[in-house]
């Protein structure tokens, strides 16, 4: 079985000043082995923002802690959030946030998940000197909140692309994800969510175009190979699917 991840798995890895990611994972979603990734983010305050949390290890709360308080648990879209409650057991002081309609989900409230602000259009106070959102919106409830952290140039995304390496794949599966156009260098993410956030394709689109204004240097994903550079051009060719023109 090829390794899936992009090991070391749950420790800090530095990518810009003020910005780590932790890669972790695999989860078996449809039966594919995805790598998972969270973004680290130091606000000027000095405290730590914390996007798509993985699994929870006690040598990587600590790493983290060190760098300053952990303020902020990011739930971007309705899709992840499985990890928080741990995170949350060893950050009681701090604020969960989460896309629209996460708490609205069945299971979410079945878990007993505290939600404690729900994303916006506009980033609150806590981060706005850090941070831009812009909601990326689909059908059925799907939301997803993309950030960037404008004095590294790094665009943070979650589900939007999704850029596997064959080569990590179980073989099987790769004529699949090819076939999908999830694999590098197409970037795109799978077909039935293609296909959600189409349901609201002129908003999604308009989105996507924001997102592209702002030419960021790197953007970083939680699933697959992410853009170390080249970002702006990257992305445009993943989100192609999104409107044409991009």
């Amino acid at each position: 079985m090829p390794e899936a991840t992009y090991p070391p798995l749950d420790i800090l890895k530095p990518v810009a000043d003020g910005v780590w990611i932790v890669d972790s994972g695999p989860l078996r979603v449809l039966g594919i082995p995805l790598p998972v990734r969270m973004t680290v983010v130091r606000l000027r305050d000095g405290g730590l923002w914390l996007h798509s949390p993985t699994r929870f290890d006690p040598h990587l709360y600590r790493e983290i802690a060190a760098l300053g308080p952990i303020r902020h648990l990011v739930a971007p879209n309705i899709a992840h959030w499985t990890f928080l409650k741990a995170w949350q057991a060893h950050c009681p002081e701090a604020l969960t946030w989460a896309a629209p309609n996460l708490r609205q989900r069945r299971p979410v409230r079945r878990a007993g998940l505290r939600i404690d602000r729900v994303l916006g259009d506009d980033a609150p106070s806590d981060w706005a000197a850090d941070l831009r959102q812009i909601v990326v919106p689909g059908g059925f409830g799907f939301r997803e909140v993309a950030f960037f952290h404008g004095a590294s140039r790094t665009l943070i995304l979650t589900d939007l692309v999704l850029n596997l390496e064959p080569e990590k794949m179980p073989a099987l599966l790769r004529p699949f994800l090819r076939l999908a156009r999830m694999t590098r260098p197409h970037g795109q993410p799978p077909p039935y969510l293609r296909l959600v956030i189409k349901l609201r394709r002129h908003d999604a689109a308009r989105a996507a175009s924001d997102l592209l204004t702002l030419a960021p240097e790197r953007v970083i994903f939680a699933h697959g190979l992410w853009f170390a550079g080249d970002g702006a051009a990257r992305l445009r060719h993943a989100l192609r699917w999104l409107a044409k023109g991009l």
